[in-house]
């Protein structure tokens, strides 16, 4: 059982570098989206070096982190007689669903990724800042779970998320409003 605090830290550290890759790759999709209505040639500087810089985030950082912290959650739920009891538990199903999300939300981004790379822009530069929120929704929810491990308060939950996402959305309004004015 010693093992276990070990992977567990390491599944902890790998969650931590894998949500800063889905942050931070997000931040760079809106400046290169933003790179693209400058003009020549600072707009070609811009995006060759946003496209080296996500490169390498997404291959170097994220995803390494993603799979890293999955195989460590695994392993934990898998081959630890704790991890198996909590297999058992409701409030483990419910975060296992948005860890879920969480893949579905990273394949998004990869998709989004590769489109950028080819100079592809089907989204605004105000698309990527709301959706650079959708990591920090899931990010809540987890944490929630995981510390309160109750799955029948995860309706409250749910809806604390949603109240949360009023609040980014209306801040992001304000934000908007902000920088139009300047």
């Amino acid at each position: 059982m010693d093992y276990y605090n070990y992977l567990k830290s390491l599944h902890l550290i790998f969650v931590i570098t894998w949500f800063a890759g889905l942050f931070y790759i997000v931040r760079l999709f809106v400046y290169q989206i933003e790179a693209a209505d400058k003009p020549s040639p600072e707009k070609e500087i811009l995006q060759t070096q946003f496209k080296i810089m996500s490169y390498r985030l997404w291959y170097i950082i994220t995803w390494p982190s993603a799979v890293l912290a999955s195989i460590f959650a695994f392993w934990m739920l898998l081959f630890t007689p704790t991890g198996n009891a909590w297999l058992q538990m409701p409030w483990m199903h419910v975060k296992l669903g948005f860890v879920f999300v969480l893949y579905l939300y990273h394949l998004k981004c990869h998709q989004i990724y590769k489109q950028l790379q080819k100079d592809e822009v089907n989204y605004s530069a105000n698309f990527m800042r709301l959706w650079n929120e959708g990591a920090t929704i899931i990010l809540f929810a987890v944490v929630f779970l995981v510390v309160l491990k109750n799955a029948v308060n995860w309706i409250y939950g749910v809806i604390g998320i949603i109240l949360f996402s009023v609040l980014i959305m209306l801040g992001f309004k304000f934000y908007k409003r902000i920088r139009e004015k300047k």
